[in-house]
Order: structure tokens, then sequence, then C-alpha cells
């Protein structure tokens, strides 16, 4: 069936009697609501392959839908040298790495779970950087000299195992996610489990569009996005979608530009207060969730 740019379809993971599969025709992305995962059409031959080799997967659309012509799309594209060569993806082990990290005030052990260690060429040159897996099999990548993304770009979304969880909290970025875990375990050491909601992390305001059909199925969203007008941008772009069960909580890291400089104890030098945003003041000490 289908409503404005929405076409509902069975999903092709299960058997159902209700469409709980919905493709957006504008912006030409997916998402099944009973897994609580989309993406584009190289993230739904992933789900549907169980692969992650490109080449593969675009042999299999071809076969599938050969008027698309993924394949020679793909070829045209590697005619042109790419921009990251001869990645490799390791266990976050390196030194200088985990040193950025302790300085930026990220706990290490958390960082280690979440992240991982890239080895790539880049123009030519040799590097190593933190990785930052999304939901497309792209990575942010992090290191103190360089900040970027190796393709495709997109959100990450951080479930959590068992029944689906009713709260999401929605990050900038990965140091913003990264330094609220490493508060929370500060804040509440001797809570054995701490993970009562999942997460989405925008690698980039730009992403709010991304991030709308997947947060549609949480009852309860939380904004920790940053204090300036981009963050301001991003937040009201979801409370125009989400209104009545999202709630903004930059005010409890006021007159910080974001998380991460909470964390640091790195403060604003000139304060904006962001007009008319819901605010949830902390009932004690710490961020509030």
């Amino acid at each position: 069936k289908q409503q404005g740019n929405s076409l509902w379809y069975k999903s092709p993971f299960r058997q159902e009697t209700e469409a709980s599969f919905k493709v957006n025709s504008d912006r030409n992305l997916w998402f099944d609501y009973g897994l609580c995962r989309g993406g584009n059409i190289i993230a739904l031959a992933q789900e549907l392959y169980a692969s992650d080799h490109v080449p593969y997967l675009l042999n299999k659309i071809a076969e599938q839908a050969p008027h698309i012509r993924p394949v020679s799309f793909y070829f045209r594209q590697q005619a042109s040298e790419p921009s990251f060569q001869h990645l490799e993806v390791e266990e976050l082990t390196h030194p200088a790495l985990l040193r950025y990290l302790q300085e930026r005030g990220i706990d290490i052990a958390l960082a280690k779970l979440e992240c991982r260690e890239l080895h790539f060429v880049h123009n030519g040159k040799p590097y190593f950087a933190i990785g930052f897996p999304n939901v497309a099999g792209g990575y942010e990548v992090r290191n103190r000299f360089f900040k970027g993304c190796i393709a495709p770009k997109d959100i990450s979304h951080i479930r959590q195992h068992g029944e689906p969880r009713e709260k999401c909290l929605v990050f900038e970025g990965m140091t913003d996610y990264l330094s609220f875990l490493t508060l929370r375990m500060k804040n509440c050491p001797a809570i054995a489990n701490l993970d009562g909601q999942d997460y989405v992390i925008l690698n980039s305001v730009a992403n709010v569009s991304k991030a709308i059909d997947v947060l549609h199925g949480y009852e309860r969203i939380h904004c920790l996005l940053d204090n300036d007008e981009a963050g301001r941008r991003a937040y009201w772009e979801l409370e125009r979608e989400f209104a009545g069960r999202i709630r903004d909580f930059s005010d409890n890291y006021k007159g910080h530009k974001d998380l991460n400089d909470y964390l640091c104890g790195k403060r604003q030098e000139l304060v904006i207060s962001p007009p008319s945003r819901t605010i949830v003041k902390p009932k004690k000490k710490g961020l509030g969730l």
C-alpha cells in the first residue's frame, strides 16, 4: 500500500500478515519496523545476503533488478583512484590512539568495545585512526590530526539485546556518545547494567533525515546535541517530527559546547542561551538520564 511517499510491504525477512517494511520513495531508503533497521539498497542487500562484500552485493542486486545496473555504476566509480585504499579493521590497541582518547577524557575500556582501529592509505599516504562504524558499513574516522569518514556516510544505531527498548538517546557524534558512556560510568559505578535504552549517533547534523525512520520506533527520544546553532536546528527538525515524545537535555551541560567539553571541563567563551527549547533539568548530579 502507499501513503504519500511511503510504500509499505510485507517484510522479506519473516512471515507476516501486516506490512511493516517501509520504503521512502523520495529518499530511496527502507526501514523494517520489526528489525528496527534500515538504510539504502546496499544495506538491504547486506541483510538479505548476509555479506559485507560490496562487489558481491552489487552482483546480487544486478541479478534481481538488471535495469538498475549497479555493477556498471560501481566499476565506473572505481575507474578513478579512490580516496581510501587498503582498509584494514583491527581491535583498537595503538598507544597513540589510546592516548588521544585519554586526552579527550574517554574511558579506554568503553572505547575498545565501541570502536575499531583502522589502517588505510589516503591520497597515497599510510594512516591509522579510530573507526566508529555506521549502519551502512562505513566508518567515522578520528585521530589527533584527522577527522573524516570512510563512505558510505550514515547514522550509527546502537541497539541493546533482548526486548525492544522504548527510549533512544540521540547524539551528534561519536565523541559525544563515548563521553556520555564515560560520564554515566563515573556517576553510577555500582550499577551493573545501565543499558536501558538504545542510541542513535547522527555522525553529522546533515543526517537528521536518515535518523527519522529509526526514531519512529521509540516512545521516548532524548537529545544530547551540541550547544550551537547547528545543534539547535537539528533538535528543532526532530521536534517537528516527534513533538510530545522528544526532550532536549542540552541544558544539563549549558556553558559547554558539547558533552565532551563538559566531560573535560572546557567551557565556551561565549554562551548563547537557546530560545524556546524544551528543557528537562536533572533531579541530581549528572545528566538526569
